[in-house]
């Protein structure tokens, strides 16, 4: 057995330092590390248990489609067939798709970038974070010119109120929402929830908002005409530090009204209200950004926070991310920007990368091309002839998902992945990765903080790092593009934090060293001494925003109709949300067929749709499939809302493919459906069938 190894907890975003052991079978044990700067020995069961034992089922060995079905294979046939096909598309009139994932190392989101965009010189690259963060990551370059909270967990203590938007941090979240219950129970301090359902995170509030799904810019901007009303408006640090706020004040509604959109008492509208006048962090998460209207509700937060003054130590926007690495991938430039988050089309930027990749800045593609839904519909089209996948599962975690599985069916798939995902069944090629615990390399959470992940063990058979498969597929397109694999990941991961020097995520002052001797390090740090603290603000107290003007940007958009209300056909609202139990699409923690998903529906509702309910199930029906599920009875659910784990593979293929039209971020968060009694021959089986 390995002497105990720091690393980093890969779960969530919250980035915990890990202790973790492990011998030739696997990791045999993990803990919370004492010395880690952003937990201090917290971690949570199920951080824990998803490392040490992941329920899902391992890939060991390359796996080629031949005659209908996968069959082991090696590693050179594996890697032929793809780089020959990956050519063949290249040199024909067809194009290439990467879909990468916020469940990287830095070092590998940044070398499928180098090979995506620098090798094979596609437009169709990005990462599955586009699918949860991508409307906060817009919302605050519209609002401050960069991307990520400008708070940091540092800040927490000193907050009066809490405000939680459509997250529930106790069950997607718990360490750090230790730290904001502990500070929400301090004398004078409040916590206040806002979200439909009756959640963990809400059974805890001093108060609970429950907007209509779909209406929280609604509730937002009818806050802030309150806030307006009585006078709370921070007009000194409005004037100097923030443009366009007239013009929001203009854009503002009737207070009754909103009210009556989002179904929410103006009283509990006042409550926000007055409580925005203390110190406030403001986090939000999927419930905001999973919206057609996610980008402008996340900047009506940041509206509430710059109006009150409530940007500084202990207050702030602080959106909630989801998977571990969502940061690093952002920072890599997986998401709409070059490393560094470089804009895309700026020609120096351009030219540095091409410099940096030793490429021609021709061959970089010249558009940022579609997000992750949009690069989906492309394959569906036969834009694309191959279509490889890193770390995501689109058969299960995009909407109206039955329409993704047709078009990866007819497509040449690559699929990449230490589990056998959903995707694998469709795949024609599968290359085994490791996991945590197995690899070595950085990530960064949520508050900006980059940590280390270190090996305790290796790969099961064959598998192995993602970095190296993706060199030794980029070594068969462009043997100049990378060294020989297997890479070195610090060497990697110094040419990445070279080329962020100078942006707005400037990582050059972090080296593997000082991460081994500070454990984390929050950029941007642009020298070895420097790290990240709380953003924007200047040495004399000032405020300096990454805009044209430098100063902060209010916003003016208002509510807009649902994509999808309910009418007679489909009288009731389906909105998903997380598992305690269960992450992303499940693979992790998925052990084989669990049964049909549960559905969170009202007593009352139950009492009304008695008839379409049999011993205990009950069909959920949208305009685009249906799925057999498990009916629980929860009052925590308000009548006439069905409520769905998110994990689950037959969820998803009943949700809306709408898209918000800034931030190409899907609305996963409502859909309109009805309930019809299951038939007896329907299955009800999570899996999907694949390919014969």
């Amino acid at each position: 057995m390995s002497d105990w190894k720091p690393t980093t907890c890969m779960r969530c975003a919250v980035g915990c330092g890990h202790l973790q052991q492990g011998d030739d079978d696997g990791l045999t044990a993990a803990r919370g590390d004492p010395d880690h700067p952003t937990n201090r020995g917290g971690d949570c069961e199920r951080g824990v248990r998803e490392t040490v034992s992941p329920a899902g089922e391992r890939l060991t060995t390359p796996l080629v489609r031949r005659g209908g079905r996968l069959r082991p294979t090696t590693w050179d046939t594996a890697l032929g067939v793809v780089a020959t096909r990956l050519i063949e598309s290249l040199s024909g009139d067809g194009d290439v798709a990467v879909l990468g994932s916020g469940q990287q190392t830095n070092e590998a989101v940044y070398a499928l970038g180098k090979l995506a965009r620098g090798g094979l010189g596609t437009p169709y690259y990005d990462a599955n974070t586009t699918l949860c963060m991508a409307s906060a990551v817009r919302a605050y370059v519209d609002a401050f010119g960069a991307d990520a909270p400008p708070p940091t967990y540092d800040d927490i203590p000193g907050a009066r109120t809490h405000v939680v938007w459509g997250a529930n941090p106790a069950v997607a979240h718990p360490v750090l929402y230790r730290r904001i219950a502990d500070s929400a129970a301090e004398d004078g301090c409040q916590l206040l929830v806002v979200d439909p359902v009756e959640t963990r995170t809400a059974a805890e509030a001093d108060v609970h908002l429950k907007p209509e799904p779909g209406t929280d810019l609604a509730l937002a901007r009818a806050t802030l005409a309150r806030v307006v009303a009585a006078d709370d408006v921070d007009t000194a640090f409005i004037g100097r530090f923030t443009e366009g706020f007239e013009e929001t004040m203009k854009s503002l509604p009737d207070v009754e009204a909103a009210a009556a959109t989002a179904g929410v008492p103006t009283d509990q509208i006042d409550a926000l209200a007055r409580a925005l006048s203390a110190p406030t962090l403001l986090y939000w998460g999927m419930g905001v950004n999973q919206s057609t209207r996610g980008t402008a509700t996340a900047r009506g937060l940041i509206d509430l926070c710059l109006a009150t003054g409530n940007l500084g130590p202990g207050s702030g926007p602080f959106s909630l991310t989801g998977q571990a690495n969502s940061m690093g991938s952002r920072v890599c430039g997986a998401t709409g920007t070059w490393p560094g988050r470089r804009d895309f089309e700026a020609p120096d930027g351009r030219k540095a990368v091409a410099r940096a990749w030793d490429v021609p800045v021709r061959r970089l593609p010249d558009a940022v091309g579609p997000g992750y839904t949009r690069i989906l519909d492309a394959v569906a089209r036969d834009e694309v002839d191959v279509c490889w996948t890193v770390a995501t599962n689109p058969v299960v975690g995009v909407p109206d998902a039955t329409y993704v599985r047709s078009a990866l069916d007819e497509t040449f798939l690559v699929v990449q992945d230490a589990f056998r995902s959903d995707a694998v069944e469709y795949a024609d090629v599968v290359l085994p990765a490791a996991t945590w615990g197995e690899v070595e390399g950085t990530t960064i959470n949520m508050e900006r903080r980059v940590s280390r992940l270190t090996a305790a063990t290796d790969p099961p058979g064959k598998a192995r790092p993602d970095l190296d498969i993706v060199a030794a597929v980029g070594d068969r397109i462009d043997p100049d593009l990378f060294d020989a694999p297997p890479l070195d990941p610090e060497t990697v991961f110094d040419e990445l934090r070279a080329l962020t020097t100078g942006t707005a995520a400037d990582l050059s002052g972090i080296s593997y060293d000082r991460l081994a001797a500070e454990g984390a390090v929050r950029w941007p740090a642009p020298d070895p001494e420097a790290a990240g603290g709380y953003r924007y603000r200047d040495p004399d107290g000032g405020w300096t925003f990454h805009t044209d003007s430098g100063r902060a940007r209010f916003s003016t958009a208002g509510h807009s109709a649902l994509p999808e209300p309910i009418d007679e056909a489909f009288p009731l609202v389906l909105t998903t949300g997380r598992r305690t139990d269960a992450y992303n699409t499940g693979v992790r923690s998925r052990d084989g067929d669990d049964g049909p998903p549960v559905a969170r529906i009202n007593s009352e509702t139950v009492g009304a749709y008695v008839d379409a309910i049999d011993r205990g199930r009950t069909v959920v029906e949208s305009r685009r499939a249906d799925a057999v599920v498990d009916v629980r009875p929860d009052d925590g659910v308000p009548p006439g809302i069905v409520w769905l784990e998110i994990h689950d593979p037959a969820v998803n293929a009943l949700t809306l493919p709408a898209v918000d039209p800034e931030s190409e971020e899907p609305n996963y968060k409502q859909c309109a459906v009805r309930l019809r009694v299951p038939d007896p021959s329907q299955p009800s089986s999570r899996r999907s069938s694949g390919r014969a």
